[in-house]
């Protein structure tokens, strides 16, 4: 906006310029041509008074001479009473040109070469007409129109500077407030929740950065606000987890009771990292690190064993591949946790009893994709069960679990695909960059296949 504002006056200044000063510029090379001539008329009726005394050639020379113009000045006299014509000087003007103007009794101009000559007619004792040529050069005529046109050019020159200087200005102070409302703007959408713009500049970007900072506010209130509603909702979840780990103290000893209370206990450790979550005031803007994280591998073993039990209860075969050797990921473990308890929790959920699942890890040069299978009936419309919030409506159903993954895997610059899988059902594949780079459609060991999309029962 800055340099269009500039084009935009350089281009006003410079018709401003050429529409004055070049009528100005013909005005003035008109004046030096009326001077020049005007002298011509001065030095011809010098001549009149001694050719209406006489016409004797000497005396006339003389004063002519006198003059000063000997070599400019001209005298023609008709012959008459038998006297010859009599011509004084150089005549630079043709006969018919010098007899008309003895005709039409007026002076008159002619261009000759080098310039133009003035013929001025002058009445004799005898009757007869006499012509007085005046000899102006060309010089004369532009004497001084060149040094008024650079005047001019000079003074349209800094016209257009100085007007250029202005429109800068101007510009700057335009172009300042609203490129201080775009860093606002970027700073806010990075999460820095601090950012403000000085309200200052143009009516109209004042009221932007009025309305910039009010929306900034806002934002941070309601962050502030959600971020209560999010640690007074966990918290009403102590009480009834308390009741549930005074009864898990009567379960006594075995496997189930061991695994029931564990998973209490992990519950209320999620449900106190949530509420001191939700009410820090610093929210996570910040990229994952490379090199911290965790390691996949042994992640995805633990929770395997966790959830082999219930498998094994509903009679459903575990298979785990890939998860032998460590996997280092640029992920948190906390994270990596909750996505695969998603998963998993999804296929207990949504599949029946007896439905086979497996997990593979594939490790590559650059991403690590963990692979969650089963053998149910599939998902209907894998676009709705990625959206944020759209569950299938079932009981249980937030629609919340794969959007856990799907953050998890776009935090490193992932992403998560929903395709069938070799055992029947649905695959999901998630796509965990190494490298914070957008990802990239190769597999483990050369390419992974797209997959049909599986069809069934909708999951979250």
């Amino acid at each position: 906006m800055r340099w269009a504002l500039v084009k935009v006056c350089v281009a006003v200044t410079t018709m401003v310029v050429v529409a004055f000063a070049v009528p100005l510029g013909l005005v003035i090379k008109e004046m030096a041509r009326d001077r020049a001539f005007s002298n011509a008329e001065r030095q011809a009726a010098a001549i009149a008074p001694a050719l209406s005394i006489t016409t004797d050639r000497d005396q006339l020379e003389r004063v002519v001479a006198s003059a000063g113009s000997d070599d400019g000045m001209a005298v023609h006299i008709p012959a008459s009473d038998g006297a010859k014509a009599v011509d004084i000087g150089r005549q630079r003007a043709s006969a018919k040109d010098i007899a008309t103007t003895r005709s039409i009794g007026r002076a008159s101009t002619t261009e000759v070469p080098g310039g133009s000559t003035l013929l001025q007619p002058t009445a004799l004792s005898s009757g007869e007409i006499a012509v007085v040529e005046v000899y102006v050069p060309e010089s004369e005529v532009s004497n001084g129109v060149g040094t008024a046109w650079a005047v001019l050019a000079a003074v349209g020159v800094a016209l257009i500077i100085g007007s250029v200087a202005v429109a800068d200005r101007l510009g700057v102070r335009m172009v300042q407030p609203a490129q201080r409302l775009v860093e606002g703007a970027h700073e806010l959408g990075e999460g820095k929740l601090g950012a403000r713009v000085p309200e200052e500049g143009p009516n109209e970007l004042r009221l932007a950065a009025v309305a910039f900072n009010s929306m900034a506010d806002q934002v941070v209130q309601l962050l502030a606000n959600e971020r209560e509603l999010a640690a007074d909702l966990s918290h009403r979840l102590r009480t009834p987890l308390t009741v549930l780990r005074l009864n898990t103290a009567s379960l006594g000893d075995g496997p189930a009771a061991e695994q029931t209370r564990a998973a209490v206990a992990q519950l209320e450790r999620e449900v106190d990292t949530i509420i001191r979550t939700a009410r820090e005031a610093k929210p996570q803007t910040a990229a994952t690190v490379i090199g911290a994280g965790c390691d996949a591998s042994e992640v995805v073993r633990e929770r395997m064993d966790f959830w082999s039990a219930l498998a094994e209860d509903e009679g459903r075969k575990v298979r785990v591949a890939g998860a032998d050797r460590p996997v280092r990921i640029p992920v948190a473990r906390a994270d990596l946790v909750a996505a695969l308890d998603a998963l998993l929790g999804n296929v207990f959920r949504h599949t029946p009893e007896g439905t086979a699942f497996a997990v593979d890890v594939h490790n590559g040069e650059d991403a690590v994709i963990v692979l969650v299978s089963d053998a149910g009936p599939g998902i209907v419309d894998p676009e709705a069960a990625m959206a944020r919030g759209k569950g299938s409506g079932s009981d249980g159903s937030t629609g919340l679990g794969l959007d856990i993954v799907r953050r998890l895997a776009e935090s490193t610059g992932g992403d998560v695909r929903i395709g069938s899988s070799v055992l029947g059902g649905t695959e999901v594949r998630i796509w965990i960059q190494l490298d914070g780079r957008a990802p990239v459609r190769r597999g483990h060991r050369g390419s992974v296949r797209r997959r049909r999309w599986g069809v069934g029962a909708s999951r979250v």
